[in-house]
């Protein structure tokens, strides 16, 4: 498996590639296993879905996940998209934008 990129629930990122290209969004979810992250408002599918006794009838939208490759990631202080690696700062692991070198969290 290979390492996953610096990147967390609830960062906001833009997408580099696809139907979606340009867009930017939050991160709802990563899944670890696969590789891939879940984009709030990007990567919208339509399901259509049969009445049940404890749901309602009709089409659904629900955001499906999109490799993490896909994604950058955007610094919450410049807000230009960025990439990040871990150093460790007084005995904690934190997150720098390799560009500046300032501590995004």
């Amino acid at each position: 498996m290979k390492k996953m990129a610096n990147i967390k629930k609830g960062d906001m990122v833009k997408i580099l590639v696809g139907k979606d290209k340009g867009k930017t969004g939050k991160i709802l979810r990563v899944v670890t296993e696969t590789e891939k992250v879940v984009v709030e408002g990007v990567n919208i599918y339509k399901k259509h879905q049969k009445q049940t006794q404890t749901k309602e009838a009709g089409i659904v939208e629900k955001a499906m996940p999109i490799h993490i490759s896909n994604v950058q990631p955007i610094n919450p202080k410049s807000g230009e998209p960025t990439r990040f690696r871990r150093k460790e700062i007084d005995g904690t692991r934190v997150r720098v934008d390799k560009k500046t070198g300032e501590v995004v969290d």
